[in-house]
């Protein structure tokens, strides 16, 4: 049972409401997530904004749903999980690389570098090694990309624990949430 309140857009306060309203527009439908951090339309849109801004970088959407993907598994969050499916194979992704991509893996080796690399920054907290650093520069990733890779998994952090506080009731279709990959694997 959900234990952060939805807000109805129909009867949102103004800020909230247009808010939801812009989610409405880009995705067609508003995600329960989104309709529980318009209960502060200031968490939303401070969600929305980082998303956007992340949506202008040089990373492209698919590979930002990929790393989602990663975050979801390895911060158990169910809702993030089958969101990020739905709104991966929207992007381009296609389902092998949805299947893999909660491992760390796809089909191109340099999106599977990017992949591993996120899983490292989660997994280390941030404090990667020189190694893992190079790793991801040698699959020809700068420092722009390599910040965005670092931006994708602080946002994806901040709604897997968001849903998993709130215990975010899944309006997506249900894709099983795997066990991460061991460390070391």
């Amino acid at each position: 049972m959900p234990r952060l309140g939805t807000i109805d857009p129909a009867t949102a306060e103004p800020a909230a409401k247009a808010l939801l309203d812009k989610v409405e527009r880009a995705l067609g439908v508003t995600p329960n997530m989104m309709r529980a951090m318009a209960s502060s339309p200031a968490v939303l849109e401070a969600y929305l904004a980082f998303g956007g801004a992340l949506a202008k970088g040089r990373l492209g959407a698919g590979l930002r749903e990929q790393i989602a993907l990663v975050t979801a598994v390895e911060n158990a969050c169910d809702y993030c999980y089958a969101a990020h499916h739905v709104l991966g194979a929207r992007a381009g992704v296609s389902p092998a690389d949805l299947a893999a991509g909660g491992h760390a893996g796809a089909a191109d080796p340099k999106e599977a570098a990017a992949l591993r690399f996120a899983r490292t920054v989660l997994r280390s907290k941030g404090f990667v090694s020189d190694e893992d650093l190079a790793e991801v520069r040698a699959a020809g990733y700068g420092d722009g990309e390599i910040g965005e890779i670092i931006g994708a998994v602080a946002l994806n952090s901040f709604t897997n624990w968001f849903n998993s506080v709130g215990r975010t009731e899944i309006d997506f279709p249900v894709v099983p949430l795997p066990e991460p990959t061991p460390a070391g694997a």
